[in-house]
């Protein structure tokens, strides 16, 4: 009975022990997951496909996010919830802790990047943006002009000039370039849609795509909201007299790399299918991505009986009513820059 008894005294102490050693390391387990990060700085990290629970703490001590620790792996068994991680890419904050991290990577809410398309960009730039924008997979460049207009469902005729809306468009890491494309010329093929059901009357558009040319105009003519509508009053009311549109915008994007920030005599003789000094009526493409605002500006001029404008010096313009009116106008527009 005495052997009996010290075996069950010993299997007491034995198992009391085993319980607060368990215990002692439960408790070391769980304020491990409340030590902070090794950051001082926003991180973005990646967790790639397959990544295992070993992998995933080997990235993280080599990228000197945590620190090696047995505690980890006994988190990830206390709290499996933590354990199922997504692969993607997160976006840490320094004052994060290990178990805010690891909810992060199991949530699947990976950061969200922004590439932001400008009002009056052309085509050319919003490629070099794409080029440039972080996270993205680039596959615009690798294309022909006819791959890629089939890759984003563009069925146009000519070129894509004008047909993607500019905006602030979001993305995750790995997102396909031309999915982006792809959002932006769906969103501008809506809006010109739109945007000609409910356009005025007797404007002297033929097709929605005119619209959006005279939009392009529009955008790159002015960046006042208040005057876009009067700047499209003077080119409909010049399209309808069979007036040319006499635009510098139009004599600039014909140039082309020959452009170097100042149109002389010879560029407004020359011809190019864009100089409308030059041609009658519209150019056959948009000359920049417009904006909202200049495509309702197109669909809705004011109506007015100006056939000119120039600048005023003030980032505005002034609008005349004939050709002696406007000479006195940039008569005065040139004495305010030679003051400047």
């Amino acid at each position: 009975m005495k052997l009996v008894k010290k075996i069950s005294i010993a299997v007491v102490v034995v198992l009391a022990v085993v319980a607060v050693t368990a215990y002692v390391m439960y408790q070391q387990v769980l304020n491990y997951a409340k030590v902070p990060l090794n950051l001082t700085q926003e991180t973005i990290f990646t967790v790639p496909s397959g990544t295992g629970r070993v992998a995933l703490e080997s990235l993280l001590v080599d990228e000197k996010i945590i620190n090696q620790s047995n505690e980890f792996q006994w988190l990830l068994k206390i709290r499996p919830e933590l354990a199922k991680m997504k692969a993607g890419t997160y976006r840490l904050q320094p004052n994060m802790n290990i178990e805010q991290l690891l909810a992060l990577i199991a949530s699947g809410k990976e950061a969200q990047f922004s590439i932001r398309f400008i009002e009056g960009n052309r085509l050319s730039d919003w490629t070099t943006i794409l080029l440039d924008a972080p996270y993205l997979k680039h596959e615009v460049q690798d294309k022909t002009p006819k791959e890629l207009y089939s890759a984003i469902g563009f069925e146009g005729e000519g070129s894509l000039e004008g047909w993607l809306y500019p905006d602030t468009y979001m993305y995750t890491a790995g997102t396909r370039d031309i999915d982006i494309l792809k959002r932006a010329h769906q969103q501008m093929k809506k809006n010109v849609d739109d945007i000609w059901q409910s356009r005025s009357k007797n404007l002297p558009y033929k097709n929605p795509y005119e619209m959006l040319i005279m939009a392009s105009i529009i955008e790159k003519e002015t960046g006042i909201d208040s005057e876009r509508d009067q700047v499209a009053s003077v080119f409909v009311n010049r399209l309808n007299k069979n007036m040319r549109l006499q635009t510098d915008p139009t004599v600039i994007y014909g140039l082309g790399e020959k452009y170097r920030g100042k149109i002389y005599r010879s560029d407004l003789e020359n011809y190019t299918p864009y100089n409308t000094y030059r041609i009658d009526g519209l150019p056959p493409t948009p000359i920049a991505m417009p904006s909202l605002a200049s495509l309702k500006a197109a669909a809705h001029p004011a109506k007015t009986d100006y056939l000119y404008f120039v600048a005023d010096g003030t980032g505005g313009h002034t609008f005349s009513r004939n050709l002696d009116a406007h000479n006195r106008a940039v008569k005065v527009y040139r004495q305010i820059e030679k003051q400047n």
